[in-house]
């Protein structure tokens, strides 16, 4: 067991601060209006600290906003914004998100100041070996939790967990079948690669169901890969809510793609 250290105390006051005080992603809201109505239901799978949770529920007000997200240490930060920001519209769903139900193994890296570096938490198996925490937690497909939520729609979905997006989108076919939603992704080949999947897996799941990708910034929708970075995948009735230009967020780890910032 990894015991705290005054700056890993330190850091995690600054993590809370930050989440509650703090809102990122602000140049993502182009995108964002013309998808997210003020009613509607959004998933923010890999919910982290609440960036985007928050952001979510500024521009849904009356809407439904389950805020998905398996990490202990996350999910203490989280709780807090939710209750300090009163985001009454916002349901914490404390579990991650596979193709299988079960329980996982989170990996959560621990920097040598002792500072928890959260915002890299994945199941995927780690090569190096660095100091990490190791956490037990309960897993669920996206297609299970919509069941239990009784969910009647669903507007976007919102998916960031570092590398397991692809098994998130197996558990999830017949809530894409159905509901249709905007798709938001970070994709990292990297990531993907530590959970035995490749870009072009994502791509191969959702074109049979009529969805169509690009690659936020890009004009033009491709179809295909075009490197690391945040995805905005729609079906073709959708796509015209999504076609003025966007700017990437990137930039340092803290603010690159949709990574909320504080992340450590």
């Amino acid at each position: 067991m990894i015991r705290p250290t005054l700056r890993g105390r330190l850091d995690r006051v600054a993590h809370i601060v930050k989440a509650v005080t703090q809102q990122h992603h602000r140049d993502l809201l182009p995108l964002l209006r013309p998808v997210v109505a003020s009613d509607a239901v959004i998933l923010d799978v890999g919910a982290h600290a609440g960036q985007f949770t928050k952001l979510f529920a500024r521009l849904a007000p009356r809407g439904r906003i389950l805020a998905i997200e398996p990490s202990p240490y996350a999910l203490g930060i989280l709780r807090l914004v939710v209750a300090l920001r009163r985001l009454r519209q916002v349901e914490i769903v404390p579990v991650g998100v596979s193709d299988a139900p079960g329980t996982a193994t989170l990996l959560t890296p621990i920097k040598p100041s002792g500072a928890v570096g959260f915002g890299l938490a994945s199941f995927a198996r780690r090569v190096d070996r660095a100091a990490h925490r190791s956490d037990a937690v309960a897993v669920e497909t996206l297609d299970a939790i919509a069941d239990r939520f009784r969910l009647a729609r669903i507007d976007l979905v919102k998916c960031d967990i570092e590398g397991f997006e692809v098994h998130a989108l197996r558990g999830a076919r017949r809530l894409l079948e159905r509901f249709r939603p905007v798709l938001l992704l970070e994709i990292s080949s990297a990531s993907l690669a530590r959970a035995g999947e490749t870009p072009d897996a994502i791509w191969s799941l959702l074109a049979p169901l009529g969805y169509r990708g690009r690659r936020l910034g890009e004009p033009a929708w491709d179809d295909g890969f075009r490197g690391d970075g945040d995805y905005l995948f729609a079906t073709p009735d959708r796509t015209e809510l999504t076609d003025p230009p966007l700017r990437s967020v990137a930039g340092d780890r803290s603010q690159r793609r949709l990574t909320p910032a504080g992340r450590a």
